[in-house]
């Protein structure tokens, strides 16, 4: 079914960007390239590199004509749409009677501005018609459905056409973009949630692979004192290693019932919000938890045992573990944050102390272990500070059933600029409908997202404490 003038504009405007994309990836190729010689110091490209700059060169002319020709295409269509708007003001003008002198309607002034959306906060503001459209779109092909679900998708190839081609750069998947307004729904039902990973350096997610590549240097250069005048001073060749990271995917999936899209009242607030909280929580616990490359993986442990604890004893551990952080970053960073339970936040709340530090953070009252920002809540950033300046993140995906009697959790001491995590600002990024549950009378729901991460580039950058001293505290 041929679309609407605007459709066509629209998809023309995506085309014109998509042109531009390649005339400026052509050019940024080449310069690489030539950079590389340069680095090398070769005065000649190789065989391959000359044949692969001709590439370029023809590609980015292509994009060239292609671009001379969508704008001349796009101005052919913006010129109808100007003459169709004309047309409209006219037959409007001689349809004018005696009653054109009462004030128009609302709905009938002309105004200049940004079209609305198909789905807007303020009419939907918790998602159910775009979940409703989605699940009657897949159930009865609803041509209603369809027809908002594509206008969507329409409108999001134009403001967010960058975002939706990285998106979809890997086959494993393909679905609907989540409207953005409702990702402000990632975190508000019970859920672990991700505390952690919202303090952790944020970088956007490459544009294809599955895969991060990160250079560290593992062998630095030297210097030394020259032994004597015109002597060779000290030389050492840095050396790197490629240190690769994997792009993962968090997802979760829910049925709803046939009955309950055609009869019930208030489920999206059970489909929409557990949807994006659980994938906001298997990615939050991925970062702590996972084998080999997870915080609780890779941090340095300090150990602390005792079989009677107190906030006394474990704040000089706390106090270890940021010095082992800063003993192997040195000047490339500084121990930021403690990361622990809820469990051991309040228990370390609950300790009193006659004596202080010798040392307090600016800003720390004297008489006091530590400080509360009474206005923090759950996943919402730093409860409190610790009096050697470090900011407590509390995070319940930290384990609790650690150590040899599973009752154990850690406290990480990071810092926050090597907790690297890379994603998409709009996760999760989509939904769709899947036909599992059809004998069911069922819509199976999968909401994920794309999401990779490191805390490797340093070794004993990232410190914990753990041991009996953390068992289940009493209170």
């Amino acid at each position: 079914m041929p679309g609407t003038i605007d459709d066509l504009i629209a998809s023309i405007e995506v085309e014109h960007e998509a042109a531009q994309k390649r005339l400026k990836k052509c050019g940024a190729e080449v310069q690489l390239i030539l950079d590389k010689a340069q680095q090398d110091g070769r005065s000649n490209l190789t065989p391959e590199e000359d044949e692969r700059v001709a590439e370029l060169f023809a590609a980015r002319d292509q994009a060239r004509s292609d671009i001379a020709g969508i704008e001349n295409k796009l101005a052919n269509a913006n010129k109808i749409k100007t003459e169709e708007m004309e047309r409209e003001a006219k037959q409007k003008e001689s349809r004018a009677t005696a009653t054109a002198e009462r004030k128009p309607s609302y709905d009938q002034v002309a105004r200049v501005g940004r079209e609305e959306r198909t789905y807007r906060k303020d009419q939907d503001p918790f998602g159910k018609g775009f979940l409703m459209d989605v699940s009657r779109q897949f159930l009865y092909q609803d041509v209603e459905a369809s027809h908002r679900l594509a206008q969507h998708m329409r409108e999001e190839r134009v403001e967010r056409a960058e975002y939706l081609q990285r998106a979809v750069g890997t086959s494993a998947f393909s679905g609907l973009t989540v409207p953005q307004y409702l990702t402000d729904m990632y975190a508000p039902a019970t859920a672990n949630l991700r505390p952690f990973a919202d303090a952790c350096n944020k970088h956007q997610l490459p544009e294809s692979g599955m895969s991060v590549n990160i250079s560290r240097i593992t062998t630095a250069s030297s210097a030394a004192l020259q032994a004597a005048e015109n002597d060779a001073v000290s030389e050492t060749n840095m050396d790197d290693t490629l240190l690769t990271e994997q792009v993962q995917t968090a997802a979760g999936q829910q049925t709803v019932s046939r009955q309950a899209i055609d009869r019930g009242t208030g489920i999206e607030d059970v489909t929409m919000q557990d949807l994006f909280n659980r994938v906001a929580t298997v990615l939050d616990s991925t970062l702590i938890n996972q084998a080999t490359t997870g915080l609780s993986a890779v941090a340095q442990a300090t150990a602390y045992t005792d079989a009677s604890p107190t906030g006394a004893e474990l704040y000089p551990k706390i106090l270890g573990a940021a010095a082992g952080v800063e003993a192997a970053l040195l000047a490339q960073g500084r121990p930021t944050h403690a990361v622990m339970h809820s469990r051991r936040w309040y228990w370390l709340s609950s300790q009193m102390a006659s004596v202080w530090p010798m040392i307090n953070w600016a800003g720390i009252p004297v008489q006091a272990s530590g400080q509360a920002d009474p206005s923090s809540s759950y996943a919402s950033g730093p409860r409190g500070v610790l009096p050697c300046g470090l900011e407590v993140i509390v995070d319940n995906n930290i384990g609790t059933g650690l150590g040899a009697g599973t009752n154990e959790d850690e406290i990480f001491v990071v810092p926050q600029a090597e907790c690297h995590l890379w994603e998409d600002d709009n996760a999760p990024m989509f939904i769709r409908a899947e036909q599992a549950k059809a004998a069911n009378l069922g819509v199976l729901l999968v909401a994920y997202s794309y999401f990779a991460y490191s805390f490797r580039r340093y070794a004993n950058g990232m410190q914990k404490v753990n041991g009996t001293g953390l068992v289940t505290p009493a209170f």
